[in-house]
């Protein structure tokens, strides 16, 4: 029986380290990329459309397949799911560093992606499985501070290894942990968890999958074909008919991988659609920056990556910290606040000049915004899936990811629309701006919407 005090034991310790590990590989790779993107382009070819797809390609199958990693965690195991998509990422991961062409880049990439949906439901539902009260709100606030450590940190790890190796072995990052969490699962001699009568939705991966794919190949080919091409309206067309498709098909399966029925809780459904709008924004934020400070401002790539480091200083010195408050108080305050600051962040890059100067145009703004992702990240986790019954925290945690990924992958696939084409000065002060607006919207829905529990 998990425990409901703050004191954790030895396998709760192990769960938690097992759980941040899997889940650091999954969003490392989602972000160490970024900074690789113009290497990867010079050395493959494809300009801002390659640089677009290899980050969307993974973003594709991971959001899609996120929800039915959920249903598979409760049918195989959440631990036997979890082995599977560790060893899936590390040869993918091997495979990618080791490709000839941008084509097979992108393929394996979106394999990839496959095996990263099987990470972090099962990471997180395991968790929400060995943790109650304070101890799951304090737990969650170290994972989702380790996770988005990894997360701000990929920029860094990934400009050192492009300055001073090569953008390939960026994908051998992950190596290491993989093996360590195998390593420990192995240890852990801890039972798996199965629901009796569960299955997967087909069905529903395959409408979900060709919705988001058949959308997101319309926005980032638009820039090139242009709305009238026949490709264009047909991939959107079928990309929308699908994911309609989708919901329809979700409101009437008999097992759902994303019962609709969840979103009757109201921070659920609230705190989702926050999700949306803060993680579209980070996602967009994280690529812009990371492309313009190389190609536009002139930086080397672990310059670029550097450019990021004090966020990371603060999510490790105050997140477990925030989660552990968010518990008591409730994340309301913290849900508003902390969008509204990194509004203001993305806003102060409006100082960015042709004349570059990181120390009095960026760092402000990476500051202000850096302090605004750390009292936000975790009270958020917090309240979605403290508004769920544990029986269905992995579906629920699976749901969660997946809007934030989608969102994330609508964003990047928007890069050129919002940029107006290209990444140069202008480009970057647009999607500053859309930036700001998207997570001011964050701050506001979670005000007008999200409730906290009668014990904070």
């Amino acid at each position: 029986m998990a425990a409901t005090t703050t004191t954790t034991t030895r396998d709760q310790r192990l769960v938690l380290t097992i759980a941040i590990l899997a889940s650091f590989v999954s969003f490392l790779d989602g972000t160490v990329v970024n900074v690789a993107l113009p290497a990867i382009s010079r050395d493959l070819g494809g300009g801002l459309t390659t640089q677009q797809w290899v980050v969307d390609a993974y973003l594709i199958t991971l959001g899609a397949l996120i929800l039915v990693a959920g249903s598979l965690s409760d049918v195989l195991g959440r631990l036997l799911v979890l082995r599977i998509g560790l060893i899936g990422f590390a040869v993918t991961s091997i495979a990618i560093g080791l490709a000839p062409t941008p084509e097979f880049l992108i393929v394996m990439r979106a394999l990839q992606g496959v095996a990263g949906a099987l990470l972090v439901p099962s990471s997180l539902a395991l968790i929400t499985a060995n943790f109650r009260g304070p101890s799951q709100a304090k737990a969650i606030g170290v994972w989702t501070g380790a996770t988005t450590v990894a997360m701000i940190a990929g920029p860094l790890i990934g400009g050192l290894f492009v300055d001073l190796l090569s953008w390939r072995l960026v994908f051998f990052i992950n190596i290491p942990p993989i093996l360590l969490t195998l390593w420990l699962l192995h240890v852990l001699h801890h039972p798996d968890h199965r629901r009796e009568g569960a299955r997967v939705d087909l069905w529903g991966a395959i409408l979900c999958t060709v919705g988001l794919g058949g959308s997101v190949f319309a926005l980032i080919e638009q820039s090139r074909l242009g709305w009238g091409s026949p490709i264009i309206w047909g991939s959107m067309t079928i990309g929308l008919l699908s994911f309609a498709g989708f919901l329809v098909r979700e409101r009437f399966a008999k097992d759902p991988m994303m019962p609709l029925g969840l979103f009757r809780a109201r921070n659920f459904r609230t705190g989702n659609l926050a999700t949306a709008f803060i993680y579209g924004a980070l996602s967009l934020n994280g690529f812009v920056v990371s492309v313009y400070l190389q190609q536009g401002a002139g930086l080397g790539a672990t310059e670029a990556g550097l450019a990021s480091l004090p966020s990371t200083i603060l999510m490790i010195l105050l997140s477990s910290r925030v989660g552990a408050l968010a518990g008591r108080w409730g994340p309301r305050l913290f849900m508003t606040v902390g969008p509204l600051l990194m509004a203001v962040g993305a806003l102060l890059l409006l100082l960015v000049r042709p004349d570059f100067d990181y120390w009095t145009q960026v760092l402000p703004g990476v500051l202000v915004f850096g302090f605004g992702l750390t009292i936000t990240v975790s009270p958020l986790t917090s309240a979605i899936l403290g508004a769920i019954d544990i029986e269905q925290s992995g579906i629920a945690s699976a749901v969660n990811n997946a809007v934030s990924r989608v969102a994330g992958l609508i964003a990047i696939a928007m890069v050129a629309v919002i940029a107006g084409g290209s990444l140069d000065l202008d480009g970057f002060y647009r999607a500053a701006v859309v930036t700001a607006i998207l997570m001011a919207a964050g701050g506001v829905i979670s005000l007008l919407g999200i409730r906290n529990p009668r014990h904070a």
